[in-house]
């Protein structure tokens, strides 16, 4: 299992109440056992209300024994909850411009994140992403899940990010102070 920056992130989703199953190495000559994998997300729309006026900063990704996550880091939003809509689509468009931006993979999730990729009383970037382009400094090469990552556009306040998937899996959606993450299963 690979981790990028997620021990922290872990040990506050533990004392968020939020089931985390960490499989344990195996010792040379152990039986391995499986990790029982949460069910019953789902995949229709996942969607909660506009309240942060935070800006984003990072976007990463990371694997998991059940799934793979995106994380988007909104360190400006403090407590207050991050709105966002997390959907399947059928085609990628960019907003506003409504161009196609092609994705890798057998579905493509769409995430709208109610936070600007740029500070809304400078409008200096706060995050690098272009339009129609791979994440900066995400690779899901080997992942056994994610396909693609591409940011679509930041407007209006809300930044727009098409997540390549191998087929269309059930996902979920939380919330950390500061973060919203959006996990996406390996299998039904």
């Amino acid at each position: 299992m690979r981790r990028r920056r997620y021990g922290a992130m872990l040990a506050a989703l533990t004392m968020a109440g939020v089931g985390v199953v960490v499989a344990a190495p195996a010792t040379a000559g152990a039986t391995t056992t499986a990790v029982a994998c949460p069910t019953g997300w789902g995949s229709l729309p996942k969607t909660a209300a506009d309240t942060s006026v935070g800006s984003l900063t990072d976007i990463r990704t990371g694997e998991h024994d059940c799934y793979d996550r995106m994380v988007f880091d909104v360190p400006t939003a403090g407590i207050e909850p991050i709105g966002y809509t997390v959907h399947y689509v059928g085609a990628f468009y960019q907003d506003p411009s409504g161009m196609r931006i092609p994705i890798s993979g057998g579905a493509i999730i769409e995430i709208r994140v109610s936070a600007p990729a740029y500070d809304p009383a400078t409008h200096t970037a706060t995050y690098p992403g272009r339009g129609g382009r791979v994440l900066p400094g995400v690779d899901v090469t080997g992942y056994r899940t994610f396909r693609e990552a591409k940011f679509g556009a930041s407007f209006e306040g809300v930044t727009q990010v098409g997540l390549g998937v191998r087929a269309r899996l059930p996902f979920r959606v939380s919330q950390l102070s500061n973060r919203l993450v959006v996990d996406v299963a390996h299998t039904w």
